[in-house]
């Protein structure tokens, strides 16, 4: 017998129907277009969650970068200080502005940007327009050092917090530390608009600006002008309703994250791989547990997800580097030593299932098929 498929991380509505209610609400008031109640209040509970800045609700985390890359005023032949080892949409905005990305290398304590190369970027290829640090699957960065080198050089710090929504560092959210913040509600995330996103800013006047550019721009004539071009990316009330639901069990999801980690870390304690660690003053959120291979365990990444594929159960490798994509071959690429940390942690690193769904005897399933393959 085949036994149920266990997946990465899926979409994990209430049990108690709050999305649908909200869903239902913006139906009986025809509310159905990007705006309305919903989307308001999903602001609201996200700010207030968040306990800082001012926030926008857009279509898309990737909506949300590219928005805060406008306000830090990137412009063609700009360049731009980009964490390596992420997905692509951490540095695909930068393109869509014509500016120019450099890959700034990981460190070996959370896998996130390493401030020493990025003050080492500084050095070779002089004051970026911004700065984009990535919480690697949800875990923070070292932001006291990396806000630090940005605020030596007067440079914006931008946050994709797309995975890290819930993550604290020092006690505080993650994408509050910097001048814009992005947070993703994409399926896969810990909680979801079905797609989505949001995003933090520092000041209250950026937060309206990027308010007008993600309705077009219009500006407050009584009839359509436009002074600067704009964009369709507000978040529609449909799917603000599903957020305002979600906002719910938010706190239960944080917790069954960090369980299922928990439950992985004790399991595969006795075997060659070592979880993503974490520093001692953050609270990653563990929107996936990822782990990486001992160099001398002679398996591969492929070798541990094939295994897990024919039991039935998705895994997946780290993400690939941005200096290592094809679409960024010519993009220039900072590290410390000869060997790129950003290169071996995705020869070695595996993302394991990490979906809210999940019960502790899946995860048992999981390490047990993890253990065989070795």
């Amino acid at each position: 017998m085949v036994e149920n498929r266990i997946l990465l991380s899926s979409p994990h509505m209430s049990d108690k129907g709050y999305e649908l209610q909200y869903i239902h609400d913006a139906f009986q008031k025809n509310w159905i277009a990007p705006l309305g109640e919903n989307v308001n209040e999903f602001e609201k509970s996200m700010q207030a969650f968040m306990g800082a800045g001012h926030t926008v609700a857009l279509s898309a985390g990737t909506a949300a970068l590219h928005l805060s890359m406008i306000l830090a005023n990137i412009k063609p032949g700009d360049k731009v200080f980009c964490q390596d080892l992420t997905f692509s949409a951490s540095a695909n905005p930068v393109v869509y502005l014509g500016a120019e990305p450099v890959f700034i290398d990981s460190e070996r304590d959370t896998w996130n940007m390493d401030p020493a190369a990025l003050e080492k970027a500084f050095d070779q290829y002089g004051t970026p327009k911004a700065v984009v640090v990535v919480h690697l699957y949800g875990n923070p960065a070292k932001l006291k050092e990396i806000a630090a080198v940005c605020k030596a050089h007067n440079v914006p710090l931008i946050e994709d917090a797309a995975e890290g929504l819930g993550s604290e560092y020092n006690g505080c959210k993650c994408g509050t530390f910097g001048r814009f913040g992005v947070l993703s509600f994409n399926g896969n995330k810990i909680i979801t608009t079905s797609g989505g996103g949001m995003l933090v800013c520092e000041e209250q006047a950026d937060a309206a600006h990027a308010l007008k550019l993600a309705t077009q721009a219009r500006e407050p004539f009584p009839w359509y002008q436009h002074e600067e071009i704009g964009y369709n990316y507000r978040m529609s009330n449909i799917c603000a309703g599903i957020g305002r639901g979600q906002m719910k069990v938010l706190s239960t999801r944080l917790q069954q994250k960090q369980a299922l980690f928990e439950r992985y870390s004790s399991n595969l304690a006795d075997l060659p791989l070592t979880m993503q660690p974490s520093l001692d003053c953050a609270k990653p959120n563990r929107w996936l547990s990822a782990a990486v291979l001992d160099k001398s365990c002679g398996k591969t990444p492929a070798d541990i997800l094939n295994a897990l594929n024919e039991a039935n159960i998705e895994g997946r490798h780290l993400w690939k580097p941005m200096h290592a994509q094809p679409v960024f071959r010519d993009a220039a690429y900072v590290a410390m030593g000869k060997e790129s940390v950003s290169d071996d942690l995705f020869a070695r690193g595996i993302c394991l299932p990490s979906d809210t769904k999940m019960c502790m005897d899946d995860v048992d399933r999981v390490c047990d098929v993890i253990r065989r393959a070795f």
